[in-house]
């Protein structure tokens, strides 16, 4: 199998991948319903860091479109901001990771692609929102700052967080299967332990606010 086929065979396996956990993965992290966060991103953001923002940017048409004539119920509104999302955070993810192609690059394109996913998401909520919700702009623009920003802060936390999680261990299936060549990265054992540390330390806090946001716990002031 030539490299070309390796990587048309390895797109299309996260393709599908992405699309079965965004099938299950769906869960409600806001009082608002329609507030979901699924976990396609992540896989996307991987495909990203094997083979550049280009292949992020497929895989995330490919899925948003299956998601859009499947189960999604907003139309082609729905589409463009799947699509503005995943790539707001998976190509900036890998365009930097392609730039600095070590465990610290990794880390700086998530957190990067975190914060440019909740800006842009945030203007896409202001001026989408009230068309395809049927809101008015007024009580959408109320609802910016207390509900869509922690919302996609979150979203945003716990794909950094399980990305680094599940990246070595996805990767590493892939060179088994002879799929992505072998690693050229030397990363020290050191700093791999401390960002795996922190960022369970992210999940469980993202964890902790999903449960207070939806009123599962309550602080005691």
């Amino acid at each position: 199998m030539d490299n070309k086929t390796k990587k048309i065979t390895t797109t299309a396996m996260l393709c599908a991948i992405a699309y079965v956990v965004m099938l299950v993965g769906r869960i409600p992290i806001s009082t608002m319903d329609f507030l979901k966060y699924d976990p396609k991103d992540i896989i996307i953001t991987i495909g990203g860091f094997i083979f550049g923002p280009a292949s992020a940017f497929i895989i995330t048409v490919i899925v948003s479109l299956l998601e859009m004539v499947t189960v999604s119920t907003t139309g082609l509104i729905g589409f463009v901001m799947n699509v503005v999302q995943s790539c707001s955070f998976a190509c900036v993810a890998a365009w930097l990771y392609k730039r600095d192609h070590t465990l610290k690059g990794a880390v700086k394109g998530l957190v990067a692609g975190c914060f440019t996913s909740t800006v842009i998401m945030l203007l896409w909520n202001y001026f989408l929102t009230p068309i395809y919700m049927g809101m008015p702009r007024d009580a959408v623009a109320e609802m910016l700052l207390p509900v869509f920003l922690p919302f996609n802060l979150i979203k945003g936390a716990i794909n950094v967080a399980l990305t680094i999680l599940v990246y070595k261990h996805v990767v590493s299936a892939l060179r088994m299967a002879r799929l992505v060549p072998p690693s050229q990265s030397s990363e020290p054992a050191q700093n791999s332990g401390i960002i795996i540390f922190i960022s369970v330390l992210l999940l469980a806090v993202c964890v902790l606010e999903i449960l207070i946001m939806k009123g599962i716990i309550r602080l005691p002031f």
